[in-house]
C-alpha cells in the first residue's frame, strides 16, 4: 500500500476556497470564508493578524482538530492527499508529519506526567519504538533545542521547567515525529522578550537544517518577515494579502497590511502616540457584504461596500482589494 502522504509535491499543503462554519448560539456562524493559501516544501509562511481573524481556525483545520458540530467547506491538500478523506492510520500519519506548536505549553503537556512521558508517547505508541530507544531519541532532540541535561529532564515534570525550557520541550516533541510541516502558532507570545529571541532562534534553525516546512502564526508583521519566506495577512476569516515576507513588510498592498505595519512601534521615529486603525476587527460571521475591511479603511470607495474583492495576482503576490492596483501605482509599491 503506497504512503498516502509522500514528499514529492512541489506544493506540500495546498488549501483552496477553505470555509468553515461553527455552532454559535444555536446558528451556524462563518469563522473563515474562502480561505485560499500554499505551503511549498521546505518554505516558512507566515500567517499574520489580530485575535480573531481565523489563523489558528486555519492551522486546526489542516489536521482536522476543529471544535464539536464544526462543518469544513474547501479544499485542503497536504502531499497530495485529501485531508478530508484521511481516515483511522491515515489521519494519525497525517498528525505525525504536521504537528502543532501551541502558544501556551503548560495548556497542552498534562500536567501529572513526565516530560520523558510526554516526549516518547508519540514514538511508543503501538509498540513502534521501545522505551529505552525512544528516551535515546529524545535526549538526543531535547540537545538539538538547547535543552541541556536532557536524561534528568525527562524524570521532571512540567512544572519543574520555565516557560521558556517548557516550549523547547514542545518544539523537541514535534520534531520527534520526523515532520514535513511544523505548524507553529504564536509559539513565543507567553514567554519574555529576551527568551522568545531565543525559542525562534533554535525554531528557524532547525526548520532550515532540516528542511522543514513552516506555517508560522504571528501578530508581529516583523518577526514574520525575520523568520518566514512570505507572509499572509488575514482579517475577519479572510486572506487578504499574500506577499514575499521583505516586500510586504517594506511595501504593504492592501491597506488592512498597511494599517498593522503603521500601527507598529518603531525605534527610528518618534510618536506621541501610536497609529490606530479606527473600529473594531470583525468575525467573518459580522462582516458586511463587500469588502470586510471596507468599514475601517482610510481609501474606502462606495465599489467596495458593494463588491466583495477576490484574492487577485499583484506584484509578485495575491491582494484582496478593488483598489490595489490604483493605490500601488500612487505609492509606487515595486514588484517583487
Amino acid at each position: 500500500m503506497s504512503d498516502p502522504i509522500n514528499r514529492r509535491m512541489s506544493d506540500l499543503l495546498d488549501i483552496s476556497g477553505l470555509t468553515v462554519r461553527l455552532p454559535l448560539q444555536g446558528l451556524p456562524r462563518t469563522v473563515l470564508s474562502q480561505v485560499s493559501l500554499r505551503v511549498g516544501a521546505g518554505e516558512a509562511v507566515g500567517l499574520v493578524g489580530e485575535s480573531g481573524s481565523g489563523k489558528s481556525m486555519t492551522a486546526r483545520s489542516i489536521v482536522r482538530l476543529l471544535p464539536t458540530g464544526a462543518h469544513a467547506e474547501g479544499s485542503i491538500r497536504f502531499g497530495g492527499a485529501d485531508v478530508a478523506a484521511l481516515r483511522g492510520p491515515a489521519l494519525r500519519e497525517l498528525r505525525r508529519r504536521v504537528p502543532m506548536v501551541f502558544q501556551d505549553p503548560r495548556a497542552h503537556i498534562n500536567p501529572v506526567r513526565t516530560v520523558g512521558d510526554f516526549l516518547t508517547e508519540a514514538l511508543r505508541a503501538h509498540g513502534r519504538t521501545p522505551r529505552r530507544a525512544a528516551e535515546e531519541r529524545a535526549v538526543g532532540v531535547l540537545e538539538e533545542v538547547g535543552v541541556a541535561g536532557g536524561r534528568r529532564r525527562l524524570r521532571q515534570y512540567p512544572h519543574e521547567l520555565s516557560g521558556g525550557l517548557l516550549q523547547r520541550v514542545m518544539i523537541a516533541a514535534a520534531l520527534l515525529t520526523e515532520p514535513l510541516l511544523l505548524l507553529a502558532d504564536e509559539p513565543t507570545t507567553a514567554l519574555d522578550v529576551t527568551t522568545q529571541a531565543e525559542v525562534m532562534a533554535v525554531l528557524d534553525e532547525l526548520r532550515r537544517e532540516r528542511g522543514l516546512a513552516m506555517l508560522f502564526i504571528t501578530h508581529d508583521l516583523e518577526l514574520a518577515a525575520a523568520v518566514c519566506d512570505r507572509t499572509a495577512v488575514m482579517y475577519a476569516g479572510r486572506v487578504m494579502e499574500v506577499r514575499a515576507s521583505a516586500l510586504l513588510h517594506q511595501h504593504p498592498l492592501h491597506p488592512y497590511t498597511t494599517a498593522l505595519s503603521a500601527a507598529r512601534p518603531r525605534l527610528d521615529r518618534r510618536a506621541e502616540r501610536l497609529v490606530t486603525t479606527p473600529g473594531r476587527p470583525l468575525s467573518a460571521f459580522e462582516a458586511p457584504h463587500g469588502c470586510p475591511f471596507a468599514p475601517r479603511c482610510a481609501h474606502v470607495r462606495q465599489r467596495c461596500h458593494d463588491t466583495r474583492p477576490d484574492l487577485l495576482p499583484l506584484a509578485g503576490g495575491q491582494v484582496a482589494c478593488l483598489r490595489a492596483e490604483e493605490l500601488r501605482q500612487e505609492r509606487a509599491v515595486p514588484h517583487e
